[in-house]
This record gives C-alpha cells, sequence and structure tokens, in this order.
C-alpha cells in the first residue's frame, strides 16, 4: 500500500502586487469599495487600510479631529475618499504631496502606508513614522506590525501587536495577528491563546475563527478546528481562507469527498486562489486520483511559480505517478525557489529509494537534516531505506529527542513509527511496540473511527449480490480484459513481491496500486445491487473501455498488466463482471503477521481500521468472509491463490506457478525482481529489493504478549 505523507493544510503564500491568488498580507481584509460617506452598514465592514479593523473604528474615524485645521480636513477628507475608492496610485501621491508640506501628519502616514501596501511595497519605513508621531494609537502599531511580517521581521511584528495590545487590549486584529507571529514561530498553544482572546472580544471575527482553525490543524485537533472554519463561514460564506481550511481538515480526517467537494467549490469561486488547487491536489492524490491531483499542483504552480510547497507535492505525485525524471525536475525547480527546502530534498531521497539506490537515499535524508533538523520526513526515511543497528546511536538520539520536543500529533506519529522500525531492528520488542502504540494513538485520535457495523453490512451486501447465478448469467457487454491481472489482499500481505517477480517478466508490466475500481465501485459497498444494476445496463461496459484505456497508456506492448492495489479485493465482483477474462492473484499471510505489520505502518486515513489491533481483527475477518465467497463463486483458472509463507520458502516453485497462472512462458529473469529497474513506490520499497528470505514469517512470536484480539484470528483461512 503506498505510505502516505502526514496531512498538510495550505496556506496562502506570500505573492506579488496583482496576485488575487495570493495571500492578502498578515491582517489585511479583501479590497471593499465604501461609499465616501459610509453608511452603517459600511462603516462596519473592514477598512481599506489593511489594518483589519472595522472601518469606524480605523480609518471612519480620521475626519473627526477637531484640532485639526479646515484645510487639513479637506485634505484628509479627499486622501479618504481615494482610498475609499481603490485609487491607491493617486493616493500615494497625493500623500506624498502633502507630507512635501507638513510631515508631521500621523494620518496621512498611515495612508500613505495604506496605499503601498495596496499597491505591493514595503510599507514598513511609512507604518513606523505613522506608529511614531501616533504614539497612543493602537492602529498604527497593528498596520506596523503588519508592514514587519510582511517583510519576515516576525518578532519585530509581534512586539508591535504587543503594544497595540497594551494601548488598547480590546484590538481583536492585534491579537489575531499576534497568534499569527507566534504560530509561525512555533509557538502554537501561546498562538492557540492569542486567537482565544480574540474570539472571547468578537466571536463573530471570522478572520479570528479562522486563524484558531490554522492552528488547531498544526496541532492535529482536526475535528475541532472543523468547527471554527464553519463557524466562520458562517459568519462570511465568501471567506476563501475558512473554505480552504475546512477542505484541509475534512481531508485529515478522512472525509474524503466532503473535503473534495469543498476545495472544488472554492476553486470554482476563486480560481487564482493556489493553496486551494494545492489542497484539492492533496485531497485527491488521497483518493488515489493521480492524474487530477497531478493537475491541481501544477494549477497551483501556475499561479505561484515558485511556491517551493506545492513544487514539491507535484514532485510527489510525479513519483507515485513513477514520472520520475519529471519528479526530480520540480524537486530542482522548489529547490531553486527555495534553496533551504528539506521537503524537497526528502523527495529526492524517496526517488533514489524507489529505484534502489539506499545509500544515496540515506545521504539525501541526512542532508535534508541539514537544511532542517525538524524535518520528521527526514528523520523517518532513514530506518526505511535499511536495517538498523546499535551503532546507529547518533539517529536514535537525535530522533527521540525530536519525538519529545512537543511536536504536533501528525509530526510526532511518522517519528514514532520510526523509533519502532530501530528498536523491531534491534530485538528491542518492547520498545519497538511501545513506540508503535504510541503512533497509532495519536492517529486513531484523529481519524474518522471504524465502522464495523457498516463494514460488515457492506460485506452482505456484496455476498448477497455477487451470486454464482449472476456470474453464470449472460453479461458479455464489457470487454474480456484479458491483459489485466489484479493482485489482492489485505495490505503488507505481499502483494508488492508478487507483482515485482511478475514485472520481471519482459512481458509483463507493473502498474503498482491503481485506484481506478476502488474510486469507482467504492460508493457501491454500501448498495451494490443498485449499483450492479444499473452497471450491467451502462456503467461496467463504459468503466471497462475506460480501464483499458488506463492500461493502454501504462503500458501499449505488454502482454499483461498487473495491478496491485490490495483492497481491490472488495470490488471484484464488479471487475469480474467488467472483465471477464481478467486474473486475480489473492496474496494470503498469517493473519497474525499480516496486522501487526499493519499496525506498524503509517498508512493513510483510508485504512481506519489500522490504528487498533481489536479493529484490525474485525476488518481481517470481514476481508476473510469476503474472499471465501469469491473463491466459491470464481472459476479456478481466475483465481489463484499464493501464500507468502510458501512463496519465501519456495519462491521457484510459485513464481512459475504465478506465470504459469496468468499465461505466459516462463522467463528465468523472474528470479531476479530484486533487480528490477521499475520504481517501487510502496512502503515495501526495500524488503523487496532484498533476496527472498523468511525473517518475516512468524514475527509475530516476537510481539506475543501484545497481539491481545489478534489471537482469535489463529487457525483462520489465511493462517
Amino acid at each position: 500500500m503506498i505510505g502516505a505523507r502526514g496531512p498538510h493544510m495550505y496556506a496562502r503564500a506570500p505573492s506579488g502586487p496583482g496576485d488575487s491568488g495570493g495571500p492578502s498580507p498578515k491582517g489585511e481584509s479583501d479590497a471593499i469599495v465604501l461609499p465616501s460617506t459610509p453608511s452603517p452598514s459600511g462603516r462596519i465592514a473592514p477598512c481599506h487600510c489593511g489594518s483589519g479593523l472595522r472601518f469606524k473604528n480605523c480609518c471612519g474615524r480620521l475626519d473627526t479631529g477637531a484640532a485639526e485645521s479646515q484645510a487639513k480636513r479637506q485634505r484628509l477628507d479627499e486622501l479618504v475618499t481615494l482610498l475609499n475608492a481603490g485609487r491607491y496610485v493617486e493616493l500615494e501621491q497625493a500623500a506624498h504631496q502633502a507630507l512635501a508640506t507638513d510631515s508631521s501628519s500621523g494620518v496621512v502616514w498611515q495612508l500613505l502606508a495604506a496605499a503601498e501596501t495596496r499597491r505591493g511595497k514595503d510599507s514598513v519605513e511609512s507604518s513606523r513614522k505613522a506608529a511614531e508621531l501616533l504614539p497612543g494609537d493602537a492602529v498604527a502599531q497593528v498596520n506596523l506590525g503588519n508592514a514587519l511580517g510582511r517583510r519576515g521581521l516576525v518578532l519585530d511584528a509581534e512586539a508591535s501587536f504587543l503594544e497595540a495590545i497594551r494601548l488598547d487590549a480590546s484590538c481583536v486584529p492585534a491579537h489575531i495577528n499576534l497568534a499569527e507571529c507566534l504560530y509561525e514561530r512555533g509557538h502554537y498553544e501561546a498562538a492557540l491563546q492569542a486567537c482565544r482572546r480574540a474570539l472571547e472580544l468578537d466571536a463573530r471575527d471570522a478572520k479570528a475563527q479562522v486563524q484558531h482553525g490554522r492552528i488547531l490543524v498544526r496541532l492535529g485537533r482536526y475535528r475541532e478546528a472543523i468547527d471554527n472554519f464553519r463557524r466562520a463561514l458562517a459568519i462570511s460564506p465568501d471567506d476563501g481562507d475558512a473554505r480552504n481550511g475546512l477542505g484541509a481538515a475534512l481531508l485529515a480526517i478522512g472525509e474524503f469527498n466532503e473535503a473534495i467537494a469543498t476545495l472544488r467549490s472554492l476553486t470554482s469561486r476563486q480560481p487564482a486562489y493556489a493553496a486551494a488547487h494545492a489542497n484539492l491536489g492533496n485531497a485527491l492524490r488521497s483518493t488515489g486520483e493521480l492524474e487530477s491531483a497531478q493537475q491541481s499542483y501544477a494549477r497551483a504552480v501556475q499561479i505561484q511559480p515558485r511556491n517551493a510547497q506545492a513544487l514539491v507535492e507535484l514532485a510527489t505525485t510525479q513519483r507515485l505517478l513513477r514520472r520520475i525524471e519529471d519528479a526530480r525536475a520540480s524537486c530542482r525547480r522548489a529547490l531553486a525557489a527555495e534553496p533551504s527546502s528539506a521537503a524537497a530534498v526528502v523527495v529526492l531521497a524517496e526517488l533514489e529509494a524507489d529505484t534502489g539506490d539506499f545509500a544515496e537515499a540515506e545521504r539525501l535524508f541526512r542532508l535534508a537534516i541539514g537544511k532542517d533538523s525538524g524535518s520528521t520526513d527526514a528523520w523517518s526515511g532513514i530506518p526505511r531505506v535499511r536495517r538498523m543497528t546499535a551503532a546507529d546511536t547518533d539517529w536514535i538520539a537525535g530522533a527521540s529527542r525530536l519525538a519529545s520536543s512537543g511536536l504536533p500529533a501528525a509530526r510526532e506519529l511518522v517519528l514514532q513509527y520510526a523509533i519502532g522500525k530501530y528498536h523491531d531492528d534491534l530485538g528491542s520488542y518492547d520498545e519497538a511496540f511501545d513506540s508503535f502504540r504510541r503512533a497509532n494513538e495519536l492517529e486513531r485520535s484523529a481519524r474518522r473511527p471504524y465502522d464495523r457495523r457498516g463494514m460488515e453490512r457492506a460485506v452482505d451486501g456484496l455476498i448477497a449480490y455477487h451470486t454464482r447465478s449472476l456470474f453464470d448469467s449472460p453479461m458479455r457487454l464489457a470487454a474480456p480484459g484479458e491483459r489485466a491481472v489484479f493482485v489482492v489482499g489485505m495490505p503488507r500481505s505481499g502483494t508488492t513481491l508478487a507483482e515485482q517477480i511478475l514485472a520481471s517478466h519482459p512481458l509483463i508490466c507493473g502498474a503498482g496500486e491503481q485506484a481506478f475500481w476502488i474510486n469507482e465501485c467504492g460508493p457501491a459497498l454500501a448498495h451494490p445491487g443498485a449499483l450492479a444494476s444499473r452497471a450491467r445496463e451502462a456503467e461496467l461496459p463504459m468503466l471497462a473501455d475506460r480501464y483499458r484505456a488506463l492500461l493502454e497508456r501504462l503500458s501499449a506492448d505488454a502482454h499483461r498488466i498487473v495491478d496491485k492495489m490490495p483492497s481491490n479485493f472488495l470490488v471484484l465482483g464488479f471487475i469480474r463482471m467488467a472483465l471477464p477474462a481478467a486474473r486475480v492473484i489473492h496474496m494470503r499471510r498469517d493473519p497474525r503477521d499480516t496486522c501487526l505489520s499493519i499496525y506498524f505502518q503509517h498508512l493513510d486515513a483510508a485504512h481506519g481500521y489500522a490504528n487498533d489491533l481489536g479493529d484490525l481483527a474485525h476488518y481481517f475477518r470481514q476481508y476473510e468472509r469476503l474472499m471465501r465467497h469469491w473463491r466459491a463463486t470464481f472459476p479456478a483458472d481466475q483465481l489463484l491463490e499464493v501464500d507468502y509463507e510458501e512463496l519465501v520458502k519456495a519462491p521457484e516453485e510459485w513464481s512459475r506457478h504465478m506465470v504459469e497462472f496468468v499465461g505466459l512462458p516462463w522467463d528465468e529473469r523472474c528470479l531476479d525482481h530484486r533487480r528490477g529497474s521499475d520504481a517501487v513506490v510502496t512502503a515495501s520499497k526495500w524488503q523487496v529489493r532484498q533476496p527472498v528470505f523468511s525473517r518475516s514469517v512468524g514475527r509475530w512470536r516476537n510481539y506475543r504478549r501484545f497481539l491481545g484480539p489478534l489471537d482469535s484470528l489463529v487457525g483462520s483461512d489465511a493462517s
């Protein structure tokens, strides 16, 4: 199974002038054209100057200065009119003219700063002059903090926001922007407190709700964050940042369909919002829609060509699509835009590991750590490319120190899986299980609970509908599909090994894990009869044609193409109706070894059963029940069952058996699968390039006292 990266919420990244898809500067509201004499509703709208305050509390008060002369008041009225009309070039020119005759007006300096900000210019000096001339004005301090933040001077910006709060403790934007500074410096709990104070002052401030949600996402508290984003949208339905955050948080808890719908809604409303396209790419990639995900990332990069984060995710997706050189090129672009990007180097390391150069992969992981000592992806990459030893004291010390540094759950769990692997390699099984248990507890706390009853209903429905008589009925609307070979089973059951053996044959192409059938037929799991009835008339032939076209794109000349998506076991009935000549290889493994291996592996949110041994045992029983049904209904020449234990004990015998089953002559190259040139992007990339050995057979015995519910699986069909 393709290992998942931890969830990432894209915030808007810095942009240049005129880039409507980039971020509003810190604390700045979207442009709203206000009348020269604001109406009551206009007076409570966000002010144009960028303070984040309502107009009535900001520039709406500028024409009330009784101490100003009539001429000065008229000049200020003219400047404010230009501000309200969005005529920023004229405002900047007029402000300079006014300051040439009188440079002592803090208000005019504020208006000049507002014009510079709206034109994408640096406004620090103008904002600082305004703050000096208006020493008791909290708004001036907020604007100065905004300008300093845009320049990247986070500590100085923080000081300005604290001063604004000292001057006016009820200044909501000061609390919100202070929270942003604390967030950027990694002080998440303090940032949360600052945001809470803003919400205590004004619970209907949409920006405060969004910022609170962003911090909660960073802390891995996704469900609470979702509440914040929904409240923000109730206050401000057009708030793109709220919709973007909602989509990212929904994705993090495994609500894939709602996340995709939310983010697609946003990209249609705001097509130049780069972060929304990137988050949509995350959601699509999580469902296996890699081509569509690549398009979303490419759109984000088109809008912001130097967005290193989006370039890294584009490279990751190209890697999963096995477009190795494209992925390397995207990483190079990311490093050109941001030379300190450890994430880009991590993807380069993964690419080397995919193609079997594990020494180079480790060198790159260590290079990434040098760029960012807090990169959990870099630290966790090293144990995945080799067996750890007692000499790796530097690694375990650094990884343990980072894991105990108060990381958000989504980052700590990645390290805990890696630390568990280290201890397992050294034979310290108690310590290993402690780390794996901690990783799964963290993961489970952020995910949608596994629905045992829902899984039972799905399997009941599939069995009830897919009867022998259904398969025996004349149904030849679809293409035969003789090129397709499906390798199915539980994750970590040997599906990657089977694919690699077959793909070493010169007439066979390994396609990796294609999510086509799960994505197309997955919604039918709750109502298989209803979908299948429609499919008999129209859908399955259409799906068969689309799948054959996918195979053609993967390889035009291979005699067989192997799709090794393990979870296709759920939709084998639909596959058989669509492609009646396709062959299926079912990989079986001792249930205790299988389930422990899943428990020890960081999988994506689609595997909601994977983080609890009781849920794992339940899911395994349902899988086993469904596979018994397929065995009883599929012809013997279409379904081959291969025990992992037998394969590693007699690799040539079973390799020959598999090649014969798919209808091809034997080729000796299948015995040297680990030298294959094809990239392997699954979690088994290191193991499948080692000689076939039985070290992992009976691994459960090392963890006998922790098995708990898995003991009940002993004596099952797959044991």
